[in-house]
C-alpha cells in the first residue's frame, strides 16, 4: 500500500561550528519509510538519533541533502515555497515545546484563528468563532475563559491543548507530533495522548508520533521505527517490535524501562557508554562500541537493513546473511 507520506533514501547533513572549525553532522542517513493513511507511525530513539529531523523532512520544513520526499504521491522535494504553502494546509506540526509554538504577543484565540484567516480566507470574526469551538473541542472550557489570554497565562498542559487546537483547526490529513508530552507532568500526559487519539479516530488523521518512550508508542502506534544515530535499525508492527524485539538497541530501550524490562522472555541488553557523535560516527555498525554482541565484522562493515518477516526489518549482522 502506498503511503500518504514517504521518505525514500533520505539523508540530512548540517554544518556546525564557525569559520575554519566547521564540520558536517549527518543527522539522518539513508532512511526510507512510509506512513499510511489513517495510521499512527511511532518513531523512537534517544536524543540525537535524528527523530525530529525526520519529522521536519516529512513536512518539507527541511529539504534533504539526498533522497526524495513524497506527499500523497507527489514529489515535494524540490517544490517551491509558494506551491508548498498549498500542501502545508494538509499537514501540521505539534512541537515538543508549546511555548515556542505560539507568538507570545498574540492571544490564544488569535493564534488558533490565524491559520483560518491565512489559508481559508475567513474574516477574523468567523475565525475567532471557529477558534472558540476548537478550544471547546480540546477541553479548554468555557472557551471564553481562554480566547483572550496570552500564552504565558496558561499552564504547560493547557497551552499544549491550545497548540493541538491550532494544529487541527485546518483538519489536516497528516500531523507530526514531536514528543508532545515530554515537557508535561505525568498526570497530564495521558490526557494529551488521548486527545490526539480522539482526533485521529474522528478525522482519520495520519500521524508521525516521535518519542523516546517505546512502551508509550507501542500502545498507540500501528508500526514502530527505531532510530540510532540517524539510521533506521528496526521497523515492524508495534506489537511485534515490543514483544519480540530483534535489534540489540531495541532490546536495550525496553530493558531500560522497568515495566517492559520485566516482561517474561525479554532478553535483557545493557549498552556501554553514551550515544555516539553524529559528526564522527563509528565505522561499521554504529552501535558496535556499545553492543555486547559486537564482533570484529561489526566494527568493519555496516550491516544492511534486511527484511526478516512480513513488514519486519532489522539492521544487524546477527540477522543478515550477506
Amino acid at each position: 500500500m502506498a503511503g500518504l507520506v514517504e521518505l525514500r533514501n533520505v539523508t540530512m547533513d548540517f554544518e556546525t561550528g564557525l569559520f575554519g572549525r566547521r564540520k558536517k553532522v549527518r543527522a539522518v542517513d539513508n532512511v526510507t519509510l512510509s506512513i499510511r493513511r489513517g495510521e499512527i507511525y511511532g518513531l523512537v530513539g534517544e536524543s540525537g538519533s535524528g527523530k525530529s529531523t525526520i519529522g521536519r523532512m516529512t513536512l518539507r520544513l527541511y529539504k534533504p541533502t539526498k533522497g526524495r520526499v513524497f506527499f500523497d504521491g507527489v514529489d515535494i522535494t524540490d517544490m517551491r515555497e509558494r506551491e508548498l504553502r498549498k500542501i502545508r494546509r494538509r499537514m501540521q506540526l505539534i512541537p515538543q515545546d508549546p511555548y515556542s509554538a505560539i507568538n507570545p504577543a498574540q492571544t490564544i484565540g488569535e493564534a488558533i484563528a490565524e491559520p483560518l484567516v491565512v489559508h481559508k480566507k475567513m474574516s477574523w470574526r468567523e475565525a475567532l468563532d471557529a477558534a472558540a469551538r476548537a478550544l471547546e473541542e480540546v477541553g479548554l472550557t468555557p472557551a471564553s475563559d481562554f480566547v483572550g489570554r496570552r500564552p504565558r497565562e496558561l499552564s504547560g498542559g493547557q497551552l499544549q491543548r491550545a497548540v493541538i487546537a491550532r494544529s487541527m483547526i485546518l483538519r489536516p490529513e497528516y500531523v507530526v507530533a514531536d514528543e508532545p508530552t515530554s515537557n508535561l507532568d505525568a498526570s497530564i500526559r495521558a490526557s494529551i495522548v488521548k486527545l490526539l487519539l480522539d482526533f485521529k479516530e474522528r478525522y482519520g488523521v495520519s500521524m508521525l508520533f516521535i518519542t523516546h518512550d517505546i512502551v508509550l508508542i507501542s500502545l498507540i502506534a500501528s508500526r514502530i521505527g527505531v532510530l540510532y544515530l540517524g539510521q533506521l535499525v528496526e521497523e515492524g508492527p508495534a506489537e511485534e517490535v515490543v514483544d519480540k524485539p530483534l535489534h540489540p538497541y531495541t532490546k536495550a530501550l525496553l530493558t531500560a524501562i522497568p515495566l517492559a524490562g520485566g516482561k517474561p522472555g525479554l532478553e535483557k541488553v545493557y549498552l556501554r557508554g553514551e550515544i555516539g557523535d553524529p559528526s564522527n560516527p563509528p565505522s561499521g555498525c554504529r552501535l558496535h562500541p556499545r553492543c555486547p554482541f559486537a564482533t570484529e565484522k561489526c566494527s568493519r562493515e555496516e550491516p544492511p537493513l534486511v527484511e526478516v518477516g512480513k513488514g519486519r526489518f532489522v539492521r544487524c549482522w546477527l540477522y543478515s546473511k550477506s
